[in-house]
């Protein structure tokens, strides 16, 4: 697959999944762009390309916070709706959604890389640690205090809706 044809194919994948971490839209455009521009420069000699570009979004957000420091300003309704078209139940999609992004902004961020790759792109174990570049216990245990502050959190029955959209 040639590198115009990835983008076509997982460009919106690539920004929802940045923006749900930086929770900030146009902060995850700079990312899946600076991104996209390096990973274009050596694209002959990626074997992988959906998993490595994941991993180059992904340490582009952890590392992101080391060098400037950004005050997170919380995604709209349109933004996101732009990203992602709403559920069913627009009133009950929002409240649950503001409430597990404010959730999520408050883990810290490995933790909040590893949820989101696990239940917002789906992602199993090992392709969890393959992105974060970590071991497969250190992933589960990444996700087990994660959503174990996610319980005690205020809005406990956010969680029990299951996996979040």
């Amino acid at each position: 697959m040639g590198f115009e044809d990835f983008v076509a194919e997982r460009l919106d994948g690539l920004l929802r999944y940045a923006t749900v971490l930086t929770n900030d839209p146009h902060l995850a455009q700079d990312i899946v762009q600076d991104v996209l521009l390096r990973a274009q420069q050596r694209w002959d000699a990626i074997d992988a390309p959906p998993t490595y570009v994941r991993r180059m979004v992904t340490n582009e957000y952890l590392s992101w916070r080391r060098r400037a420091v950004r005050r997170m300003v919380p995604s709209s309704h349109d933004v996101l709706d732009a990203l992602s078209p709403p559920s069913a139940d627009p009133a009950t999609a929002y409240d649950e959604r503001d409430a597990m992004l404010g959730l999520l902004a408050t883990l810290p961020r490995k933790q909040r890389a590893a949820i989101v790759l696990r239940y917002y792109e789906n992602y199993s174990d090992p392709e969890i640690a393959a992105v974060l570049r970590c071991g497969v216990s250190t992933v589960r245990s990444q996700i087990s205090r994660a959503l174990a502050t996610l319980r005690q959190a205020p809005h406990p029955t956010v969680l029990t809706t299951g996996a979040p959209e």
